[in-house]
């Protein structure tokens, strides 16, 4: 770590290194008294003759060559003790106008490495979640080409569509893997954390950064790795890679603001201050921005001034302006939050500083794109019931929640179950809230015309054996019985004349969900070939028809790579809505997952479909 006094003593011995020579006539003994050789003790001797006295002379004066400390990389001294400097060494007045990264690096006081090498990690198996815990295998990816993955990786820009599809994307990207073949495994990782943060997935990308040693880090990998931390609001994270390697992204200014406030919190916040106060008075970052920096750095203890965060202007909230504002406690006006993006609000939705009635009211987005679990939305309405410092008011979702776990009769249970979804179409994120409760409720023919949002609740937490409980409920052809049809585990054909009846029935619009139910069956094998070839030609679409990206994914599914199959589906799932969706790819993404041994989450993915079209 770097400090003031350090840089001061080094600064000290380049004064002397680079001054003339040193000519000490007579330098005193560098040794302690200690270890001075002792004056022989005088013995007896015999008494000498008597002679002529001998002409006196000056007394012999002992002499030793100065001891210098060589500078690093400089040519060897010469016999004489002398230092010789390189020509292109920086003067005296050029060393004190430097910074302090540069003073390190001319003196080797930068270190190459943060981590002892007896502790440094090899850069294979990367990832958070390994084969013994539901990750892929780690030679997934290995032998197939850089080429392939890359465009996988760096081709999913956007949300998709299916909840469980980000799901399975997730557990993808975030295993334990070996990069494939020609790719530098830095970058592998620096795709996959930067596709986890894109899909929302702060928290695991900051993990799979952190598989990795700081001096292995590349300008990719430092630049998601400080989006990680930003979005999960650890904002000292990204200090062993900012001191570390500076010059990744020397001219952002983010980058730099963040290398000052390492620096107070390393002890050095003279220098912080000073270097934000020139970054504030420089321009090179919106004022606010560094304001919130100048704050965040006076937190390190040694800050005299106060700094006052002022909204005026400001027309946006950023990841860095989130990110510090909540740190920090400063409370963000309501008309900038009404404008964040989806993907601050899902940041926000994790944010554990954030206050929890804006944590709810962002969940509803973070559960229905998939980043939080059923169990997790459930912990944070409870969070907000059990928060004595919340008024009433606040708590009426989370008191409904807790009715349709507790109401005496389960008539009063679904109706608080109802209550959270609304008046009109069930919203995704509170089905995903109420999966469990949905799954309390008991089977019954009065609850007959719930039974399809109860089991599309149900399923979006996969608990698809609760669901299948209503199967002697729900009518032949009717959307309850097309989700069991799906999700059903198992082998199970399904007769053409209930799909028919489907069809006859469907309002949605462009018929989408009968689309989708032709497209899962047909993916999962319980529907005749013939039969979904005339069924796909009624509803106007081709599943024959091939694509580059289709036989990408037909290929890896033949060589049974689940990995890869997996990464393929969620480029082929980019989009804000399944109606940007079509039976197509789902039909080749259904069929791929299941012939790779995941059933399950084709089922989910197959069945989400129908729900949501």
């Amino acid at each position: 770590m770097r400090h003031s006094l350090r840089r001061a003593g080094w600064l000290s011995g380049a004064v002397l290194a680079v001054s003339s020579t040193l000519a000490l006539a007579a330098p005193e003994s560098l040794l302690p008294p200690i270890f001075e050789e002792p004056a022989p003790a005088p013995t007896r001797a015999p008494a000498p003759r008597p002679t002529a006295a001998p002409a006196p002379g000056p007394a012999p004066v002992q002499t030793s060559s100065p001891v210098i400390q060589a500078l690093p990389n400089a040519r060897p001294a010469q016999e004489t003790g002398d230092v010789v400097v390189p020509p292109d060494f920086p003067s005296l007045a050029e060393i004190e106008a430097m910074d302090p990264d540069d003073i390190d690096e001319l003196f080797g006081l930068k270190p190459k490495y943060d981590i002892p090498p007896g502790a440094q990690r090899a850069l294979s198996r990367v990832g958070v979640i390994g084969s013994g815990e539901g990750g892929f295998p780690s030679r997934s990816l290995a032998g197939q080409p850089a080429s392939l993955v890359r465009a996988a990786l760096a081709g999913t820009r956007g949300p998709l569509v299916s909840r469980w599809g980000h799901v399975l994307l997730r557990r993808a990207v975030a295993s334990r893997l070996d990069a494939p073949r020609g790719m530098d495994p830095v970058q592998f990782a620096a795709l996959r954390a930067a596709l986890l943060n894109r899909m929302g997935e702060s928290a695991a990308a900051r993990a799979l950064v952190q598989d990795v040693d700081s001096a292995n880090y590349n300008a990719g990998l430092a630049a998601a790795a400080f989006n990680a931390y930003l979005a999960t609001g650890d904002i000292l994270g990204i200090c062993p890679v900012a001191q570390l390697k500076s010059d990744l992204h020397e001219d952002d200014p983010q980058w730099q603001m963040s290398r000052s406030i390492c620096d107070a919190f390393d002890g050095d916040a003279r220098s912080a201050t000073r270097e934000l106060h020139r970054a504030l008075s420089r321009g090179i970052a919106p004022r606010i921005d560094v304001l919130l920096a100048q704050r965040y750095a006076g937190a390190a203890g040694e800050g005299r001034r106060s700094v006052t965060i002022e909204w005026d202007g400001v027309e946006e909230i950023t990841p860095w302006r989130l990110a510090l504002s909540r740190a920090l406690g400063v409370e963000v006006p309501e008309e900038l939050r009404s404008g964040m993006s989806n993907a601050l609000l899902r940041n926000d939705a994790l944010y554990p500083a954030a206050p929890i009635p804006q944590r709810v009211a962002a969940a509803d987005l973070a559960a229905r794109s998939g980043v939080l679990s059923s169990a997790a939305m459930v912990d944070l309405y409870s969070q907000l019931w059990s928060d004595p410092e919340i008024e009433d008011g606040e708590k009426a979702e989370a008191g409904r929640l807790r009715e349709a776990y507790v109401a005496r009769s389960a008539q009063e249970r679904l109706d608080a179950i109802r209550a959270l979804w609304g008046s009109s179409e069930p919203e995704y994120g509170r089905m995903v809230l109420t999966a469990y409760a949905a799954a309390r409720i008991p089977v019954n023919e009065e609850f007959a015309d719930d039974a399809a949002p109860l089991i599309a609740s149900m399923l979006t937490a996969g608990l698809d054996r609760n669901a299948m409980r209503w199967s002697d409920v729900v009518a032949t052809g009717s959307e309850g019985w097309a989700l069991l049809a799906l999700a059903r585990p198992g082998q199970a054909s399904v007769s053409s004349g209930a799909v028919d009846s489907f069809l006859d029935d469907d309002a949605s619009s462009e018929q989408r969900k009968s689309r989708f139910l032709v497209a899962g069956l047909a993916g999962l094998g319980r529907l005749d070939s013939g039969d979904a070839n005339n069924f796909s030609d009624r509803l106007g679409f081709d599943l024959s028809r091939a694509t580059k990206w289709s036989r990408a994914i037909d290929l890896a599914a033949e060589h049974r790579n689940p990995a890869l199959v997996a990464l393929l589906a969620g480029l082929g799932m980019q989009g804000s809505g399944w109606d940007k969706m079509t039976a197509r790819h789902l039909f080749h993404i259904v069929r791929a997952l299941d012939r790779v041994g995941l059933n399950a989450e084709a089922r989910m993915i197959a069945a989400e479909a129908v729900a949501r079209a």
